[in-house]
């Protein structure tokens, strides 16, 4: 049998260096496309046991479509993975038209680059939770309808429609993979999670006096990033293409997250510290998906709670630490 080639864009980012490292362990060819040097990622790579070798680099800018053709025609790719995105929802309110651009157009691209090429390549598209908006009912499957409430959200839906689109039109194996929030140790500054772990041990280390967070009454449902990678995987091997939700199937108040972190790194919870300014203009109350199909069809299995991936992270963050003193 032939190796398989896999093109990851967004390999930069916490899921691209997982995947990577999951398709080097399946022996697949990678070929990861960045938007300039990948050396800032190396680090993160060899933490996972990756060596910059072991990959093909391109670099690629996802909204011309002759650079995206011409990746596609010379490596025949047996899957790609689109990871990119403008992925931040406070960033898409300030830059909605630069968010809605990439986060259309670069899937459209690919998918067209794979219809004009004629290939059988199965693709998969990165699309969230945050497309649901406030929901009537919970949990959220596959069947219900979307109701983005962000920039960002509507750039997601756009694209989670067009891979559809591709699938039932053209014939595509297309699919998306509905992702709730999902952390890890390598996941990049700026996402929630990471930042209470940072800055509570800033305050820990006496190099900061409070931590300032938004609106922490609200729930989200949150997983753990490599288990989540499997899902991925997972929904390019099926015979038949779907979109499926990959969710840990329950939600926590953000509220709870901060005060774990902080009793486990022995932090009086007075330092929190509730700013308005980083409030997002809407927001959703809570969010939490059903994992059902994901477990059914792709025979995916995931028990984890988010304290037992907080214990993970926590654990390899101090880790970490330790090494650098």
């Amino acid at each position: 049998m032939d190796q398989k080639v896999a093109l990851i864009t967004g390999i930069s980012g916490q899921d691209g260096n997982y995947l990577a490292a999951l398709l080097l362990q399946k022996n697949y060819k990678v070929v990861g496309i960045t938007r300039s040097s990948p050396d800032s990622i190396l680090p993160q790579l060899a933490y996972l046991g990756v060596r910059p070798q072991e990959i093909i680099w391109e670099q690629a800018d996802l909204l011309d479509y002759t650079q995206v053709a011409n990746l596609i025609a010379t490596y025949r790719p047996t899957e790609i993975y689109n990871l990119a995105a403008q992925s931040s929802v406070s960033v898409s309110f300030k830059q909605p038209i630069s968010t809605l651009n990439f986060n259309i157009m670069s899937v459209l691209n690919l998918l067209e680059a794979i219809r004009i090429g004629g290939l059988t390549t199965r693709f998969y598209q990165a699309t969230s939770s945050e497309m649901y908006g406030t929901v009537p009912t919970l949990p959220i499957n596959e069947k219900m309808p979307l109701n983005p409430i962000s920039p960002y959200a509507i750039s997601k839906s756009t694209a989670h429609y067009m891979v559809r689109n591709y699938r039932e039109a053209y014939g595509l194996f297309a699919c998306s993979g509905v992702l709730f929030n999902h952390e890890s140790y390598l996941r990049r500054d700026g996402f929630f999670v990471n930042k209470i772990i940072k800055e509570a041990y800033l305050i820990q280390e006496g190099k900061q006096d409070k931590l300032l967070v938004g609106n922490l009454n609200v729930k989200r449902d949150f997983g753990f990033a490599p288990r989540y990678v499997e899902a991925m995987w997972l929904m390019l091997q099926q015979d038949l293409p779907d979109d499926y939700m990959v969710c840990s199937g329950t939600s926590i108040y953000l509220h709870e997250i901060v005060h774990y972190v902080f009793d486990r790194l022995g932090l009086d919870t007075n330092l929190i510290e509730i700013s308005p300014a980083l409030y997002r203009p809407t927001d959703i109350p809570d969010i939490y998906g059903d994992n059902t199909l994901a477990k059914q069809k792709l025979g995916w299995d995931y028990d984890m709670t988010f304290f037992e991936v907080l214990d993970i992270i926590l654990a390899e963050e101090e880790q970490a630490r330790q090494k650098l003193k």
